[in-house]
């Protein structure tokens, strides 16, 4: 989980700040030095540390904080406020252009997730009505071209390649032509990259940002080369001139001082982040929401938006139905089950709710394994079975037990979780009776 060793050393800090009724100047000096140690062990540029640790204690030793009956919440409030500000301060949008195509440009080194990245940011912006066009100008590195071709027709986004022999400008030039032509409205450039920065690298994207005036330059950096990704950013926006950052696998980095240094040193915006390697975790950066989840506060917001995305209203509209009539089946179940599996990893969702410790979840009891275990005993039984389970008797499952690769045990538990959550949905259907027509719900709950 992103941000996981960060976030646990600063909430374990500010949980002994709000416990003192009053708070004195050493209390305070004795956690801003831990919260700066805790930065500096995440890999935070130095001095984006030191100057993020003296707007924080130029702020907090103010009367209205050092006065207040709750000094310890005042000064987590002003850390998040920071923070916010350090990370870009708002969500920061792609640019588009009054007259189509916008051309975005993908730069960054080879290994980055340029290529994947490409796919993901076509797929996320055609969900916004943009139609795109995905153009292959990585000529260099083996597959590169194979591998856009295979990323865009996972996802219905057709991709722009000429023969090898030509340049990546005549690429770039031709494919912004061919998206003229036809009605494309989005052009996403799949550039080549290098082990390291170089003059030839640089030479050929300054060329293709003079052939095609891209919109917006978007650099892609892998959020777990920590510092690296810092000099990286630094360098591309230096020679070339970068209006954005992607960062990517910031899921796998449990230090995250990448996404708190990247825009204070180069002074441009994380735009979007990738949180998994399926082609639809690629989201939108707000710093706000980050901030939050470092502090333990949660991600309420996003977590209804990625409910949103993966809930269909009119199902859930017929799931209600079939728990004011006792209706509720396995087949139904296994619904729930596939569309809450569809969010990401329990662990990453349970983590935006506030107050939620990272650390506790990875011990947690429902897991993914457990969901995918699920499905298989299900998918074991008869459709018979499925839709009425008082059917199920010793025998049968055995049966299920063995068709799933289960044990018995692990049939019986699921029974009984189905059971539970039947009256449970059931309960709160009927607390939810009195909601106003359209208002959003979680139907998995």
């Amino acid at each position: 989980m992103a941000f996981e060793g960060l976030a646990e050393k600063l909430q374990n800090t500010f949980k002994k700040l709000k416990r003192k009724g009053k708070i004195s100047e050493k209390d305070l000096k004795e956690a801003l030095r831990e919260v700066k140690l805790a930065l500096l062990e995440a890999d935070v540029n130095y001095k984006v540390v030191k100057d993020f640790i003296a707007n924080i204690k130029e702020r907090s030793l103010g009367k209205e904080v050092m006065e207040s009956l709750t000094p310890g919440q005042q000064v987590i409030k002003i850390v998040k406020e920071e923070m916010t500000e350090l990370m870009g301060g708002t969500e920061s949008k792609i640019e588009f252009t009054s007259k189509p195509p916008t051309i975005l440009m993908l730069v960054g080194l080879q290994g980055a997730g340029k290529t994947t990245t490409a796919g993901k940011l076509g797929g996320v912006l055609s969900k916004q009505g943009k139609n795109p066009l995905l153009v292959a100008c990585d000529i260099y590195r083996p597959a590169a071209i194979e591998q856009l071709q295979v990323v865009g027709d996972s996802l219905g986004i057709p991709v722009f390649t000429m023969k090898t022999h030509k340049s990546p400008i005549d690429i770039a030039k031709a494919g912004v032509e061919y998206a003229k032509q036809n009605h494309k409205d989005l052009v996403i450039i799949d550039t080549a990259g290098r082990l390291h920065i170089d003059e030839d690298l640089m030479d050929e994207l300054k060329n293709i940002k003079n052939s095609v005036f891209p919109t917006e330059i978007l650099l892609v950096v892998d959020a777990m080369t920590g510092q690296d990704a810092v000099t990286v950013s630094e360098s591309f926006n230096k020679q070339l001139g970068i209006d954005g950052i992607i960062l990517t696998k910031l899921d796998g980095d449990t230090r995250g001082g990448a996404a708190l240094s990247v825009r204070a040193v180069t002074g441009k915006p994380i735009k979007y982040v990738g949180m998994g390697e399926k082609l639809t975790d690629l989201e939108v950066f707000h710093p706000d929401r980050m901030a939050s989840r470092i502090l333990g506060m949660g991600d309420v917001l996003s977590l209804i938006e990625k409910a949103q995305e993966n809930f269909d209203e009119k199902k859930a509209i017929e799931l209600e139905k079939k728990l004011r009539s006792q209706q509720f089946t396995f087949e139904d179940f296994l619904e729930q089950l596939q569309q809450v599996k569809n969010m990401g990893p329990l662990s990453d969702v349970l983590g935006m709710l506030p107050g939620i410790n990272s650390k506790k979840l990875k011990g947690i009891e429902l897991d993914d394994r457990q969901l995918i275990q699920s499905e298989a005993i299900i998918n074991s039984m008869t459709k018979e079975e499925r839709r009425d389970p008082s059917l199920i008797n010793a025998s049968r499952r055995k049966r299920i037990a063995l068709g799933s690769g289960t044990k018995v045990q692990d049939v019986n538990k699921l029974i009984k979780s189905f059971e539970q959550t039947k009256k449970m949905m059931k309960q709160l259907s009927s607390i939810e009776k009195g909601n106003k027509k359209g208002r959003f719900k979680f139907p998995f709950m």
